[in-house]
């Protein structure tokens, strides 16, 4: 009788060992299906238009970062054009320090839900705008700002700083370090050297 009992203990022990074997298999391998899933919806758009050297992947703004953009961004007024806004936090913050603002994103997924956010948080098209647009050519944007912005305007830049232009200013460190290039200091002539 007693091993009677113990063979049924067994049997019920082996089918509980069995079953959650089996969920944490099913759980694992849904989890593992839910962020395929999400990096097919955010970062795979983006890949598919760019050319295969300029790849990188969406990396959201850390809060640092954003707040390093915000301190370079302090007392300026007028417009601010975030290009590769992502899911529009830069956007979002400089709209909170009254600047026009407008993102320029490729991803398609996260332009939809920049917008889509704007819209729930209530924030007027003339305050904050979202455009579909590729910017990968930065020697070329290079050239198309100085030709086009204002002398007061700031260029900040997130992780990619721009190769040929001397930075007025940083702030941060690592992934979290932004640069700022004043068009004025710019556009200066380069100090001629002094005669001997």
């Amino acid at each position: 009788m007693e091993d009677a009992i113990e063979v049924i203990l067994q049997d019920q022990s082996s089918k509980f060992t069995h079953q959650h074997n089996h969920r944490v298999t099913v759980a694992v391998g849904g989890l593992l299906a839910g962020l395929y899933g999400l990096w097919t919806m955010f970062v795979l758009p983006g890949f598919r238009k760019v050319p295969f050297k300029l790849k990188v992947p969406y990396l959201p703004s850390s809060n640092t970062q954003t707040q390093n953009v915000m301190k370079l961004l302090d007392g300026r007024r007028g417009h601010l054009a975030d290009l590769g806004s992502g899911d529009g936090r830069l956007v979002f913050a400089a709209s909170s320090l009254g600047l026009q603002s407008t993102g320029f994103e490729i991803n398609s997924i996260l332009l939809s839900y920049a917008r889509t956010k704007a819209r729930w948080m209530g924030i007027p098209s003339t305050n904050v705008n979202f455009v579909n647009k590729d910017f990968w050519m930065m020697d070329v944007l290079e050239e198309k700002l100085l030709l086009e912005l204002p002398d007061d305007a700031r260029v900040i830049a997130c992780r990619f700083p721009f190769a040929r232009w001397p930075a007025t200013c940083s702030e941060g460190s690592g992934l979290d370090q932004v640069w700022a290039y004043d068009m004025s200091t710019l556009r200066k002539p380069p100090a001629s050297p002094r005669p001997v």
